[in-house]
């Protein structure tokens, strides 16, 4: 009985993927598994399937472009997006049982990337950089307000 080479658990001579760790065992599998693996990333990264459908326009209304698409400037509004998004979060989650934390929790999370995506079908479209940004300042102030105004 052959034997995985990744992991040299037994493996049976008709088997294409070893049942402990999953690696492709014939050349037919692996070129499977290749193009498995080409088509998820496609559709994480949001650059296939979708027929031309990412307007790429630098309004904040596009429909989301493949991150080869953006320009410098939404580039940096998405890495800011996040720096800003988690960093409030990992402040506000330091505060937890206080009253504050939870609109500044509500605040990190409203300006993330990924919930333009999460509203963009309930609302049928996207959320824009600015509209994001301002439900970010509006949380973001009732969070510090209550920390101010709360002993």
């Amino acid at each position: 009985m052959p034997s995985c080479p990744r992991c040299d658990a037994p493996v049976d001579d008709e088997a294409r993927y070893c049942a402990q760790c999953g690696a492709p065992q014939t050349e037919d599998a692996a070129e499977e598994l290749d193009e498995y693996v080409q088509r998820q990333a496609e559709q994480v990264s949001g650059g296939g399937g979708g027929g031309g459908s990412d307007g790429g326009g630098s309004d904040g209304s596009d429909a989301f472009p493949s991150k080869e698409d953006l320009t410098d400037r939404e580039q940096l509004w998405r890495r800011g997006s996040y720096v800003l998004g988690y960093g409030t979060v990992v402040v506000a989650l330091t505060r937890v049982p206080a009253a504050e934390s939870w609109p500044l929790i509500l605040g990190g999370i409203a300006i993330l990337p990924p919930i333009r995506r999460l509203t963009a079908e309930p609302l049928g479209s996207p959320l824009k950089r600015e509209v994001m940004a301002g439900i970010y300042a509006v949380f973001a102030l009732i969070g510090i307000a209550l920390f101010v105004l709360l002993p």
